[in-house]
């Protein structure tokens, strides 16, 4: 699997753009980009997480494709990108030089130094994936002005990331802004990082053979099922979308946003997920005065985490955009 996800018209500018990746755990996502965030060119790849390399001396087969794909994108563009992003999962180095942990996918993520694997005379700078999706649709996408806000992707897990006062919080170690891994029930099953109960494992689709007893595979079926008026699918799906109300309404209230965003596969669902949603939020919002926090779907669809780390290297390299 693999290919060219669509390019666009090069400008005269073209002397001077960066390169955002966004590596996830099949797919692998590349943009070409302007100083004001224009795409010139985007393509997205099988990435071929096959694992360790066959020796020690080797870079995984993942990022030999990030390699070729740069080469080819350099190619096509006819210069040298001045700035690389890459977006990834785990969290990122105190440097932002790498991803500094990342267990089980991806093995020989933690610690790769992107500058030295991509011969590169800038840093190449690293962020996690959500937080990259965030700068993203801040930068070209649903969040443009926004400097409250809180993005959720929802997928095979919750992915997080929180804007404050116009910054990405970040935290101490980078773990802000996970908030598939707050709890919604104390007495819960532990989520991958421990926690019982967990946002992620009551709407992800990590969860759904498990939550459903195994009457649906993915979420999708389990919506269509739902449409189809299958009560048993209703009853499930609803319980769901109440449950990521609940935490939305509890983020609303540590946070303040002025919007959330949401992504993500679970979320391109549309009215199925947004009309309950808003009208569980009705019920669970505190909503001083009458105000409200507006919930609005993420415009960039897969590319949203290679142009926020293109934006973050743009950002950080000196260049400034």
């Amino acid at each position: 699997m693999g290919g060219d996800a669509g390019s666009h018209h090069v400008t005269d500018d073209q002397n001077n753009y960066g390169i955002g990746f966004d590596l996830g755990g099949t797919i692998l996502k590349c943009v070409a980009v302007d100083q004001r965030g224009t795409v010139l060119h985007q393509a997205h790849f099988a990435t071929l997480d096959g694992g360790l390399a066959s020796s020690p001396c080797q870079n995984p087969p993942w990022a030999e494709k990030v390699c070729e794909l740069l080469e080819s994108v350099e190619q096509r563009m006819n210069a040298r990108a001045a700035w690389v992003g890459v977006a990834a999962p785990g969290l990122a180095s105190a440097d932002h030089r790498s991803i500094a942990h990342m267990p089980g996918r991806l093995e020989g993520l933690e610690g790769l130094d992107w500058t030295r694997l991509l011969e590169r005379d800038n840093p190449v700078l690293v962020l996690n994936d959500a937080h990259a999706a965030l700068l993203g649709e801040c930068w070209r996408g649903a969040g443009r002005g926004l400097r409250n806000a809180i993005l959720l992707t929802l997928g095979t897990g919750v992915g997080g990331a929180i804007l404050c006062e116009g910054q990405l919080l970040r935290g101490q170690i980078g773990r802000a802004g996970h908030v598939g891994h707050i709890t919604l029930n104390p007495r819960g099953l532990p989520d991958v990082t421990g926690m019982p109960g967990s946002l992620e494992d009551l709407i992800g689709e990590c969860s759904i053979r498990q939550r459903t007893g195994g009457r649906f595979r993915t979420t999708r079926e389990l919506i269509q099922a739902h449409l189809e008026g299958n009560l048993v699918a209703t009853e499930m799906w609803l319980h769901a979308v109440y449950s990521l109300a609940c935490a939305l309404g509890s983020l609303i209230n540590v946070m303040d946003p002025e919007a959330i965003i949401l992504g993500g596969g679970i979320a391109q669902s549309g009215d199925a997920l947004f009309e309950p949603l808003r009208q569980y939020l009705a019920e669970v919002e505190w909503r001083p005065g009458g105000q409200t926090v507006r919930l609005i779907p993420a415009q960039l669809g897969e590319f949203a985490g290679a142009l926020g780390a293109a934006r973050y290297a743009l950002e950080n390299v000196g260049l400034g955009g």
